[in-house]
């Protein structure tokens, strides 16, 4: 199979596939145009990544733990940094085994599946080896929850890295779409999804009633 290989230049936040995957607008506020404000779960969430950015590396039998792990891959074109990665020993070779941090709970959806398969990726290329699983501990169960490296979540990982370079790349931010998960988002405020959907669907009415 013949993948794309994108120039240093071109690399995009590994973050920006969860964001993508919550909200097409809340990629393109954060990574077009640039904006950012927090809450109190935003507020939780960095406080935990810091707690854990703080350490450096640990070993314990037959684990080693590196902290803040850079990463990058040419192939889906994305830079960012993994949590967590533990080398666990099988014999005479350590395995990367990524492990994200959340500080909620288990989503119903695939969007903290695909940033760590896509840090899983980002492994794989730059120490050639096959990572099959990795975890995602979230702080409010204070429990891990292992992720499958399988096919179906490949192929999600690397189509959600080609929406994310075409949405930022097409310069456009997408218009607001209103509902349930507008209320826990830290960019609500600016970026006014009840406000804004109120107004297209007026504009829309008074085209139609016009005839235009």
């Amino acid at each position: 199979m013949t993948y794309k290989t994108y120039k240093e230049e071109d690399l995009l936040q590994l973050s920006a596939l969860q964001h993508l995957l919550f909200c097409r607008r809340q990629c393109a506020l954060i990574h077009i145009e640039q904006a950012w404000s927090e809450n109190l779960f935003t507020a939780e969430g960095r406080i935990m990544h810091d707690r854990v950015d703080t350490a450096t590396h640990e070993t314990r039998r037959n684990i080693r733990t590196e902290f803040g792990v850079p990463l990058r891959s040419l192939r889906l074109g994305l830079i960012g940094k993994a949590d967590v990665v533990e080398f666990h020993r099988q014999g005479d070779v350590w395995r990367p085994f990524p492990v994200e941090y959340k500080r909620g709970k288990p989503k119903h959806d695939n969007c903290d599946r695909v940033q760590l398969c896509a840090q899983a990726i980002c492994l794989e290329e730059m120490m050639s080896v096959e990572i099959e699983r990795g975890a995602l501990f979230y702080g409010s169960i204070r429990r891990r929850e292992d992720v499958v490296f399988d096919r179906a979540l490949r192929v999600e990982t690397e189509t959600t890295a080609e929406r994310v370079h075409d949405l930022i790349n097409s310069g456009i931010t997408p218009e607001p779409d209103y509902s349930r998960k507008c209320r826990s988002c830290s960019l609500v405020r600016l970026c006014m999804p009840d406000i804004c959907g109120k107004k297209r669907k007026a504009s829309r009415y008074l085209a139609g009633i016009s005839g235009e």
